[in-house]
């Protein structure tokens, strides 16, 4: 479980690989603090997607190591990283942490774009495209999930939602360099699912829709 507060950002050290497994894996250089907080099997939010720590190798900065299944690579941009691309970290919630965002479980229910982009000084305005499958869980002030930062619903329409980022997010997050056209992973608040579920149970909401499909299969990058 997570808050959709962002430790820091990470640096992808190479391309994703293959695994021999079946999977893909990504090696993340950060700090040395992230590391102390970590230990094999540790779950570790990479851009909002809960991913398992396989290898810690320490140093100053460390480096981490976390395989990605097939599931996640349909339902994610994680495999559209290459090495050196910035990526939003966050440790799991541990008991006693202050929940300053709201409660992220990092299971992305999908991708989307941003489809538009206005700058207001220091402050930034990003507005996404609403997936329709995943629109009956947003409200406008509610909680949303985008790759990793919980942020507020500035503004809900029919076809796309916005987001306000104060300098502090623009700073600490990856959000800073998204521009029309980039694609982010999406969670929505996990409690609006569970409200929806049971309205739907009680035939007062359509039944929950089955997910977004899944995108085409991953294929490693070409060589140079």
């Amino acid at each position: 479980m997570f808050t959709g507060i962002i430790r820091e950002q990470g640096r992808l050290v190479e391309d994703p690989r293959p695994s021999g497994q079946g999977g893909v894996r990504l090696v993340v250089e950060h700090s040395r603090e992230l590391a102390d907080l970590l230990t094999i099997g540790a779950s570790l939010a990479f851009n909002g997607v809960c991913l398992t720590v396989t290898e810690i190798a320490a140093g100053s900065p460390a480096r981490s190591t976390v395989e990605l299944s097939p599931e996640t690579l349909a339902r994610t941009t994680l495999g559209g990283f290459r090495g050196g691309d910035r990526v939003n970290l966050e440790p799991a919630l541990r008991a006693g942490d202050a929940l300053g965002g709201h409660m992220v479980q990092g299971h992305v229910d999908g991708t989307t774009a941003v489809v538009g982009r206005r700058d207001l000084d220091a402050h930034r305005e990003l507005a996404f495209a609403l997936p329709g499958d995943l629109a009956p869980y947003l409200v406008e002030k509610g909680s949303v999930t985008v790759d990793g930062v919980s942020l507020t619903i500035a503004m809900l329409a029919t076809d796309r939602f916005s987001v306000a980022l104060i300098p502090h997010t623009l700073e600490i997050t990856t959000l800073a360099g998204r521009e029309v056209g980039d694609r982010v992973n999406l969670e929505v608040d996990v409690l609006s699912k569970y409200v929806h579920r049971i309205l739907a149970a009680r035939g007062l909401a359509p039944a929950a829709p089955a997910g977004l499909a899944a995108e085409e299969p991953w294929q490693p990058p070409s060589a140079p």
